[in-house]
């Protein structure tokens, strides 16, 4: 009799261990079927993201390449007669934020220079909308310093209103004519490289405002002159060379810029761009650059 009861206790074990054995294997194969379906998702996800990527990578590309484009080309610069000009940029990401131009209107030299705050797309699409205002202030003959800068302001700041943006900008327009520099705005201090190396430095903090940043700053415009005479030099640059970092955390600094500027001053335009960009990368090593890079040497022949 106890056999029996033994038997039947053991009987019971056993179907309580295979009821467990049964739910557990269905919940495994539940749980195999719900991952493979999680599995599923990500890879899609991961799909839909590498096409995102790709999609914004090809509009970042043709961002950058019409901001190249953008730029003035040797064969205009060649054309100023009075005039050495070298430009260089290097945006720190895919597309700048940062902005020069060389324009010769009716006789006119112009030189624009800005930095749009930040970098990546959205300050790269504002210079593009810069030099396309300027350019259209300039072929429609707008000369007086207060009335370009303000028409300037206005038509960024309602740009960037409408982006609902925070994005505003540096910016110096330097025009030459009959051996004179007319400078204009506010940007980083402008160089001025005698003959004999001797180095000028003019600050433009008084000639202006942020662009875009208010929506009238006529009172705040300003404009200085001063003569540019045979193989004098001008150096216009945005913060991003100045304030280019070592590896030791440590800036390059107006003084570095301006050393060399004054070591080269003998050489060409196009040689002093590029001893200005040997020096800054040579300095930085292997760095990252954090922010957009943008010198303009101009020379007078």
């Amino acid at each position: 009799m106890r056999l029996k009861k033994r038997s039947s206790a053991n009987m019971t074990d056993l179907v309580i261990i295979e009821s467990y054995r049964q739910n557990l294997e269905d919940k495994v194969a539940q749980r195999t079927v719900q991952l493979a379906t999680a599995n599923q998702e990500i890879t899609r996800l991961n799909e839909q993201l590498k096409s995102e990527n790709l999609r914004m990578r090809a509009e970042l590309e043709v961002s950058r390449q019409l901001q190249q484009m953008l730029l003035p080309q040797e064969e205009e610069l060649k054309q100023i007669k009075d005039l050495e000009i070298a430009g260089f940029m290097q945006p720190a990401d895919e597309v700048g934020g940062d902005y020069y131009d060389v324009l010769q209107q009716n006789g006119r030299i112009v030189c624009g220079i800005g930095d749009v705050t930040g970098h990546g797309l959205e300050s790269g699409v504002l210079a593009i909308m810069v030099q396309a205002a300027v350019r259209a202030l300039l072929a429609n003959n707008e000369t007086e310093p207060v009335n370009f800068l303000s028409a300037l302001n206005q038509t960024v700041y309602g740009n960037v209103q409408r982006m609902k943006s925070e994005k505003n900008l540096t910016f110096a327009l330097l025009e030459y004519r009959e051996n004179t520099l007319y400078l204009t705005g506010q940007h980083e201090q402008m160089i001025v490289v005698r003959q004999g190396g001797r180095v000028e430095q003019i600050d433009t903090l008084d000639l202006g405002f942020p662009i875009g940043l208010e929506e009238d700053i006529t009172h705040l415009i300003a404009q200085i002159q001063l003569p540019l005479n045979p193989a004098d030099i001008v150096i216009l640059y945005t913060d991003g060379i100045t304030e280019a970092e070592n590896l030791e955390k440590k800036q390059y600094g107006l003084e570095r810029l301006c050393d060399v500027a004054s070591r080269n001053w003998q050489r060409s335009a196009e040689d002093i761009k590029q001893a200005i960009v040997d020096n800054v990368q040579q300095y930085i090593g292997e760095q990252k650059i954090f922010d957009d890079m943008t010198l303009l040497i101009i020379k007078r022949k």
